[in-house]
């Protein structure tokens, strides 16, 4: 669904309480998706609908992206060489509303996860807060590091597993490849996805931005494989 695999894990619940989630999912990708004829997003691409006459939904998602562009000093723009593709705000959006939706009905302990992004809350199935594991870039089945969280959200830009796809707005390229993976942690998965987005975008200071924005940490991996982290992360460190 939406292109990536999506896994939802509700501690004690019953087989289907996770479908209105997987329903808001599917919802989403009729709406948003870039590569479906039908969606909202290919509407105003094909000039079969405009952004101003668009659905509220999309108008909300249009304005969350530039008040991201704003607060990334460009480095993050849903339009791309004249067409729109908001994927990179929507992703960590449709998690947090999924999660947020399964809350509301009553589930305390929930993980939601697409596409390696994820939001936690309350506890993990052990009793204790989820533990994460950060991916090798260069290795997918290796784990880097294993984070304890709760109550907040988790994304992870780069190019290891979908290729070059994140542009750098300002020049209009993609950023070089000294950085390979950036994970940010931050209050709730729709902020850490688009500020992820836009600190790989910034190449190797991409972790010095997370940094100096109040309750975020980063972990990044550079092509040499040196590791750089916000010293706030180590907080979560889970010993191996």
């Amino acid at each position: 669904m939406m292109g990536m695999p999506i896994t939802i894990e509700i501690v004690g619940a019953p087989e289907g309480s996770a479908d209105p989630a997987f329903d808001f999912f599917a919802w989403v990708d009729a709406t948003f998706s870039p590569y479906r004829a039908d969606s909202e997003v290919s509407q105003i691409n094909d000039g079969r609908l405009t952004e101003a006459t668009a659905s509220e939904p999309m108008r909300r998602i249009l304005a969350l992206a530039e008040q991201t562009r704003e607060e990334t000093g460009g480095y993050f723009d849903v339009h791309h060489l004249g067409r729109l593709d908001p994927s990179g705000l929507v992703k960590g959006w449709a998690i947090l509303n999924a999660a947020n939706l399964l809350r509301a009905s009553g589930h305390a302990n929930v993980c939601v996860e697409a596409g390696g992004d994820l939001q936690v809350y309350g506890r993990g199935p052990e009793g204790g807060p989820w533990q994460i594991g950060i991916r090798h870039p260069g290795q997918p089945r290796e784990i880097v590091r294993v984070l304890a969280l709760t109550d907040c959200g988790i994304a992870t830009s780069g190019t290891a597993f979908r290729g070059a796809h994140v542009y750098n707005p300002l020049c209009g390229d993609t950023p070089g490849d000294e950085i390979i993976s950036l994970t940010v942690v931050g209050p709730d998965v729709y902020e850490a996805d688009r500020f992820a987005t836009a600190a790989f975008a910034m190449g190797p200071r991409g972790a010095a931005f997370v940094a100096s924005l109040p309750g975020f940490e980063a972990y990044q991996i550079d092509r040499a494989g040196v590791v750089t982290y916000t010293p706030g992360l180590e907080r979560a460190f889970v010993s191996c």
